[in-house]
C-alpha cells in the first residue's frame, strides 16, 4: 500500500488481533464479564471521529478496508455488550463506573484548542480522536483494578491494544 511501513503494518496486525481476541472471548465465554463497555464506547467515538474522512478521502483499498473494520468491529462489540443475550446480562455496570465525560470533554477541548488555527473541521476531529484514544483504556483499567484482575483473554486484549499503540508511535 501507499506509504506503508513495517511498524504501521505491525500496529494494524496487533489491532486486528485485539478484535479477534475480543470476539473470541465474547463467543467462547458468552459473557462480557471484565470488559468495560465505557472503553468500548470510547473506541467507537475514536474511530468514528478519526475515520470520518472515509466519506471523501480515498488513500488506498488497504486503508479504507482497515478503517471500516475498526469502526464496524468497535460497533459490533458495543452491540453485543448492550443488546445480545446472554452477554448483556453479564455486564457489570457497578464495576464500570469511570465517568467518561472526564475523558471526552478535555479531549474535545484539546482537539479544538490545539487546532484552532486550522480551518479543517476534520483536523479537529482527528486530533480529538488521538487525545481520546490515549485515555480510552482508562475505564477498562479502572474496572480491572476494582475487580482485582483480569481473565487471560481480557489481559491479552489489553496487551494487544498496547502493542498496537506502541507500533504506531
Amino acid at each position: 500500500a501507499v506509504g506503508m511501513n513495517l511498524f504501521r503494518l505491525l500496529g494494524d496486525a496487533a489491532h486486528l488481533l485485539s478484535f479477534i481476541v475480543m470476539f473470541w472471548k465474547l463467543i467462547s465465554s458468552k459473557s462480557v464479564r471484565g470488559i468495560s463497555l465505557k472503553t468500548q464506547l470510547l473506541y467507537v467515538i475514536v474511530f468514528a471521529f478519526r475515520y470520518i474522512d472515509l466519506l471523501w478521502n480515498f488513500l488506498s483499498l488497504y486503508n479504507s478496508i482497515m478503517k471500516v473494520i475498526f469502526i464496524a468491529s468497535s460497533i459490533a462489540i458495543v452491540y453485543v455488550m448492550k443488546c445480545v443475550a446472554p452477554h448483556k446480562d453479564t455486564y457489570d455496570e457497578d464495576d464500570d463506573a469511570f465517568p467518561i465525560s472526564y475523558l471526552i470533554v478535555p479531549a474535545a477541548i484539546l482537539g479544538i484548542a490545539v487546532n484552532q488555527d486550522h480551518e479543517s473541521p476534520f483536523e479537529i476531529c482527528w486530533a480529538f480522536s488521538i487525545y481520546l484514544e490515549s485515555v480510552a483504556i482508562l475505564p477498562q483499567l479502572f474496572m480491572l483494578q476494582k475487580q482485582g484482575g483480569a481473565e487471560n483473554l481480557t489481559s491479552h486484549y489489553i496487551a494487544l491494544l498496547g502493542a498496537y499503540r506502541l507500533f504506531y508511535v
